[in-house]
């Protein structure tokens, strides 16, 4: 909330372009009064601790009641007994530091103008007897309250839940002013930078284009110069058709390690000279069959007639080779 002091000057600005001179006089004077110390936490724990140090009980309550209207009613109902919490710490605080001071018509005068009040609070009927406790700093119900942990506990709890309020609080339209002013500076910054990138995205992309249309050009370009050229008798070129050396046609293309056939193979041909084979084997076959025929028909069996040869060369073998043997052993 440190801006509001920014937009005080705005305003103050503001009434003297106008020419508002009784109402900037109201205004300065109300800014000495301020209570809420343009929303700076530390200067409103100032003010406190100030009023509690000078015993000014009326201001205390004033600076509390003023607190209490504008912050701490428009709070949800679960924080008011935080709230209430820390409003009795700081009446103990005040009779603390009035006793302390040795300032007993200022206890008196506490308990006189507040005694209605806090009768009817169960937490305050032991220090009721405060006045009247000779050594309060050993009593068990006091003595908590005169260490300064507890002291500094109060200050660092009520600076927080203060704190708290104040970034939380809704804020008028002007209050919003530099807020803005410095979101939309952002804004506008980074929607450059966005600008610069999308431009130089844009130029790589042109430079691309062109470069890859002169690339395509100069291939055209290449295609060209390999075709035949030739003048007509208008002086133009003519391009012919016929492919150049350097230009392969699909007829020209062979597979990869598969060696060309030596003649073309006709499948009717493959299959002509099957059925030749075919032919000779059933043939000789036939001629088998007729021979076996004619050597059945003529009363003789092949397979018979050779197995009788055969014997008959071996009785002869034998024969001759008995005749030997006798001749041998006679």
């Amino acid at each position: 909330m440190a801006h509001i002091q920014y937009i005080d000057g705005l305003i103050r600005e503001y009434i003297l372009f106008r020419g508002f001179s009784n109402t900037l006089k109201v205004f300065d004077n109300e800014l000495k009064s301020d209570k809420d110390k343009s929303f700076r936490v530390d200067k409103v724990i100032e003010q406190i601790l100030l009023l509690v140090h000078n015993h000014d009980l009326g201001g205390l309550r004033e600076l509390w009641a003023h607190l209490n209207n504008h912050l701490f009613r428009n709070l949800e109902h679960h924080f008011a007994t935080a709230v209430n919490k820390l409003e009795q710490s700081v009446l103990k605080f005040y009779l603390i530091v009035a006793y302390t001071s040795s300032k007993t018509d200022k206890i008196t005068e506490f308990f006189t103008k507040l005694s209605p009040e806090l009768v009817s609070q169960s937490e305050w009927k032991e220090w009721f007897f405060f006045p009247f406790c000779k050594n309060p700093e050993e009593h068990a119900a006091f003595a908590v309250c005169f260490t300064k942990q507890w002291q500094d506990t109060l200050l660092i709890s009520l600076h927080n839940f203060l704190s708290t309020i104040y970034q939380c609080m809704p804020q008028p339209i002007i209050a919003k002013a530099e807020s803005e002013g410095c979101l939309i500076k952002k804004l506008q910054e980074e929607n450059g930078l966005l600008r610069s990138k999308l431009a130089s995205i844009q130029q790589q992309q042109q430079h691309l284009q062109s470069t890859g249309s002169g690339s395509h050009h100069s291939r055209l370009s290449g295609a060209v110069s390999g075709a035949d050229q030739r003048l007509t008798a208008d002086g133009r070129i003519k391009y012919s058709t016929r492919p150049s050396s350097s230009m392969l046609s699909l007829n020209d293309l062979q597979p990869f390690g598969i060696p060309p056939p030596t003649h073309i193979v006709d499948d009717f041909y493959i299959i002509a000279q099957e059925s030749n084979s075919i032919g000779g084997a059933a043939e000789n076959q036939a001629r088998g069959l007729k021979s076996l025929i004619r050597n059945i028909g003529s009363g003789g069996s092949p397979v018979l007639g050779r197995r009788d040869a055969a014997h008959e060369r071996n009785k002869k073998r034998s024969g001759s080779v008995g005749s030997r043997g006798n001749w041998i052993y006679s």
